[in-house]
């Protein structure tokens, strides 16, 4: 099911590239259970699209296209963007990322600017923010 979106509304939906959609697909599933909402297939069988879901929070992933220029993090070996993400429990979450195959770049911890906050890499090099107002 697609999330409902007002089209009056402005809203993010992160566009990840990565190597192996699927392969992704499969680790955002475990880590963050998210859900797929629709995909795109190649010839061969492999995923060129998937749109997926984390509590209604809508992202995309997408073969790396060199001919655009949007490659993955473990191409060009960094990444430029940190994905925030806001939820009621950022500590359980970062336990299960990890779990899953993420790595902790910056551990859970409490800021004086009012966040709880820490950033884990996925397995392809995209960093998420898991977060919540405290």
């Amino acid at each position: 099911m697609i999330p409902q979106q007002n089209t009056n509304s402005t809203f993010f939906a992160p566009h990840l590239a990565l190597k192996n959609v699927k392969a992704g697909m499969e680790f955002y599933e475990k880590a963050f259970g998210a859900k797929e909402l629709r995909r795109f297939t190649n010839d061969d069988g492999s995923v060129h699209v998937a749109e997926m879901e984390i509590n209604g929070a809508m992202f995309h992933l997408h073969e790396e296209t060199f001919r655009s220029n949007q490659l993955s993090p473990e191409t060009v070996k960094a990444t430029t963007l940190v994905i925030g993400l806001f939820l009621p429990n950022p500590d359980k979450l970062m336990q299960q990322a990890t779990n899953a195959g993420g790595i902790v770049s910056s551990p859970i911890q409490d800021y004086e600017y009012g966040y709880r906050q820490g950033i884990i890499t996925d397995p392809f090099g995209h960093q998420w923010l898991l977060q919540k107002k405290i």
